[in-house]
């Protein structure tokens, strides 16, 4: 093996957690009625566009890195060096699950709604990269989970003894991302977070989350107004949670009628589900009134 190859364990988790994230999509997808295969067409678009969100983010959040006195600007591209911020993945992965839907006939509320628990368990296995590389850890504390931190490394707090235990807090973010993930399983089992709900919880989950775990970490960040910039990520992604569960409910009163777009329902890889009311494809006042009743699983 050439001696310039590596294989970093943070990548591996982060390319493990979008496998588990993809599987467990196609599941859902597929319980809503669409082929669960939809997510590789969904996926390859999301994943690089979420990469080079990523990567965008973190450079402008971080312009001493690259554009600093005595910076490299080209380790702007060298992602391989480290160096991407989860709220640029969701925004370019954003786009690049529209484009997905675009192409494939879906809705983007039910992609969206497939995606949140998986996406959840994909940031909370992308955290246990953190811990092999030693970052993105928290301020000092006499805590018996407290982490060890070698003092050579570089983001060691200057003048802290050796000794020193620090708040691991991507630890924390994981959990709290697995609790958010069986929390929108849970609440999914009835049929109810549907029109873009379970994306909206998981805005307004991650978000709270984020913020809290955010304000005790001790790493270097741009800040506004004597606040990171990560905090105000995440307040404003908890307010477009709250938006979208506020405009939907009032929106929409019943289920989903298909998880394709109107004029896409006869894709050739449709399967049944009794997930969706197929409100608009019924074609008399009875029909519609009958598939407007939630439907509850079983």
């Amino acid at each position: 093996m050439p001696a310039a190859f590596q294989i970093h364990a943070y990548a591996v988790f982060i390319l493990a957690g979008i496998v588990v994230a993809c599987l467990l999509t196609a599941y859902r997808l597929k319980q809503r009625g669409a082929d669960g295969w939809y997510v590789v067409d969904i996926a390859l678009w999301g994943v690089v566009l979420g990469i080079i969100g990523a990567r965008t983010f973190h450079v402008l959040t971080h312009p001493a890195d690259y554009f600093g006195a005595g910076a490299d600007p080209w380790e702007v591209i060298r992602i391989w060096n480290g160096g991407i911020a989860i709220f640029g993945a969701l925004i370019g992965g954003a786009i690049g699950v529209v484009v997905g839907c675009r192409s494939t006939g879906l809705r983007f509320t039910t992609v969206a709604d497939a995606i949140a628990p998986g996406l959840l368990i994909a940031q909370a296995m992308g955290r246990l990269g953190n811990y092999f590389n030693h970052e993105l850890f928290g301020a000092p504390t006499t805590l018996p989970w407290g982490l060890e931190i070698e003092a050579s490394n570089p983001a060691f707090p200057i003048g802290l003894p050796e000794t020193t235990l620090f708040h691991p807090t991507f630890l924390y973010e994981a959990i709290w991302n697995l609790v958010g993930a069986a929390l929108i399983l849970f609440l999914d089992r009835y049929r109810h977070l549907q029109w873009g709900k379970a994306l909206s919880l998981y805005l307004i989950w991650y978000g709270a989350g984020r913020s809290v775990w955010e304000t005790i970490r001790v790493d270097p960040s741009e800040m506004l107004w004597g606040i990171r910039v990560n905090v105000w990520m995440a307040f404003i992604a908890i307010a477009i949670g709250i938006v979208i569960w506020i405009m939907q409910s009032r929106a929409h009163k019943g289920l989903e009628p298909s998880p394709f777009r109107v004029g896409e329902e006869d894709g050739p890889s449709r399967v049944k589900s009794d997930t969706y009311s197929e409100a608009e494809l019924a074609s008399t006042p009875a029909t519609k009134a009958k598939a407007s009743e939630p439907v509850r699983a079983e």
